[in-house]
């Protein structure tokens, strides 16, 4: 959605659209996982990092009941009745805004009528996030208006329940939790089904380098339900012999093995990956934890693979980007990151080689593919909160 700009020219931009200064502006990071793929809708273990791409919403009060919602990047503006709003998306870049504002009404939190204005710098469609950062900075500027203060926790689940619901994409808790609780210089190890969490430092000799492979399959939104369905069935077939279990998470690899003729050869596939991911997970943590970074780079390769071959939802370009990786100078690790069938590779670089080797892949990739990729060289950042001098 373009660069990011200040919260002053936030303002300034703010004072243009609608003739006056917001009275607060909010924002959101997208975040690269790390780690631990396909496993939060699984109650399982994932380890992500908010990064330094982040979505900005400035907010002012109204006195009707009319939720203005505009964006200097898109040329719509978009007026709905707080009253009257929609029960389903649209396919719009405002149902992320819209959505939230209807869970908001129907949490008992209900906001006034509202000017909003969006900016963010997170590649779209890229696997970073960009919609749980417009939902999180959405929530909390609609919140600051009334008082309502629900804890980051619970803005995270509704903001869930709204891509679940609203837009329709039946993704985990990882995205929006992440986008909360994010934090400088350290990546989060999450459980998805007690929502605990440890932020474990990410090492400074370390960078991690994003490379965008401008790749979007259209069937990638259908496909990533589908394996939420594959999940799901899976566990009724298991649960024949372990009645008592709710999610892939509560399944030990000895439990799998032992029913792997059981069940259909696909669903103990997809099974495979996810018991055997929650444990690269935990192991990647360990690692990380000790400053072992070359072990982690070994997990994460490992990821791709089970990601590729059982799990089923990498792309030609993804494995493409993640070859071109190996053997370049400073290079610990890299997998595909996010729901796949397209978006980016993320790698695990010696921060003196990061800019050397964001050049030299993107070069490969391009003599490769014919495809000129995007490539950034990210930190972990802070999550959610208020910026400074929002208004004039």
């Amino acid at each position: 959605m373009g660069s990011r700009i200040g919260s002053a020219g936030m303002a300034e931009s703010f004072d243009r659209l609608f003739g006056e200064s917001p009275a607060a502006c909010w924002s959101a990071p997208g975040r690269v996982n790390l780690i631990g793929e396909h496993t939060d809708y699984n109650q399982g273990f994932v380890m992500p990092a908010a990064i330094n791409f982040r979505t900005q919403v400035a907010v002012s009060p109204r006195t009707d009941q009319r939720l203005v919602i505009q964006s200097e990047q898109y040329s719509d503006r978009f007026e709905f009745d707080l009253n009257d709003l929609p029960q389903r998306g649209s396919g719009s870049w405002c149902d992320y805004v819209v959505g939230v504002a209807g869970a908001l009404l129907k949490e008992g939190c209900s906001p006034p009528g509202a000017n909003l204005l969006v900016h963010g710098n997170i590649p779209i469609g890229a696997g970073l996030s960009s919609s749980a950062a417009i939902e999180i900075a959405s929530a909390l500027a609609l919140m600051s208006l009334n008082g309502c203060a629900l804890p980051l926790h619970q803005v995270a689940q509704l903001c869930q329940g709204v891509e679940n619901s609203f837009v329709g994409a039946r993704v985990g808790i990882m995205d929006q939790f992440v986008s909360c609780f994010g934090s400088a210089d350290h990546a989060l190890l999450l459980d998805c089904l007690s929502l605990q969490f440890e932020r474990i430092p990410i090492p400074d000799s370390v960078a991690m380098v994003i490379c965008n492979t401008m790749v979007k399959h259209q069937h990638a939104s259908g496909e990533y339900n589908r394996r939420r369905r594959e999940c799901e069935d899976a566990i009724m077939s298991l649960a024949h012999w372990y009645p008592a279990i709710r999610s892939l998470r509560e399944i030990s690899a000895e439990q799998l093995a032992e029913h792997a003729k059981d069940i259909p050869e696909i669903l103990y596939r997809r099974c495979q990956h996810v018991v055997q991911e929650n444990a690269r997970v935990q192991q990647s943590a360990r690692s990380l934890r000790s400053g072992d970074v070359e072990n982690v780079g070994e997990q994460m390769m490992a990821s791709h693979r089970s990601l590729r071959d059982l799990y089923e939802v990498s792309c030609a370009e993804l494995d493409v980007m993640v070859e071109l990786a190996e053997g370049l100078p400073g290079y610990y690790g890299g997998r595909m990151t996010g729901g796949g069938f397209g978006g980016c590779t993320v790698n695990l670089v010696d921060t003196t080689e990061a800019d050397a080797f964001a050049s030299r892949i993107a070069r490969r990739y391009k003599d490769t593919t014919g495809i000129q990729p995007e490539v950034y060289v990210c930190s972990a950042s802070e999550g959610a909160g208020r910026e400074v001098d929002a208004t004039k």
